[in-house]
């Protein structure tokens, strides 16, 4: 009798892996575009009332300001989110840099609501990992 290989490939298991990991960042992109356009209504409709008050803050604005900047962010995450899953190479850049912009605008959020801040940021940053692992299209 022949033997049989017993070994699998491991660059076809490591693409499968990092193919999971993108189909996750896209669904993970979709939930934090929602959070992130709820965080947004929650300021434009009631901007007065924040966990911390912060009078000398070097990035104070306006909630409302701030809430329309989050509602915009979170739609267009959750609208490139949905893109992603086609394997578009141009919705995946753009998720990127929508990420990239989201934990930004959270990090300057963080006087304002500090522990949902820092779930969309390390939502974020796992959407960046996801997304720079593998193209969609290639599988």
């Amino acid at each position: 009798m022949a033997a049989a290989k017993t070994t699998a490939p491991t660059s076809r298991a490591a693409t499968l892996w990092a193919a999971g990991a993108s189909t996750f960042a896209a669904t993970i992109m979709l939930v934090v575009g929602l959070f992130q356009f709820v965080e947004g209504l929650i300021a434009v409709i009631n901007g007065n009332d924040f966990l911390v008050k912060t009078p000398n803050y070097v990035f104070a604005f306006n909630a409302t300001s701030w809430g329309w900047f989050h509602m915009i962010i979170g739609l267009c995450a959750a609208v490139a989110g949905g893109f992603i899953f086609t394997g578009n190479v141009v919705a995946r850049s753009v998720g990127v840099a929508l990420a990239v912009l989201s934990a930004l605008a959270n990090f300057l959020w963080l006087p304002y609501y500090p522990l949902w801040g820092m779930v969309i940021i390390a939502l974020d940053v796992l959407v960046i990992w996801g997304l720079t692992r593998v193209d969609l299209s290639d599988l």
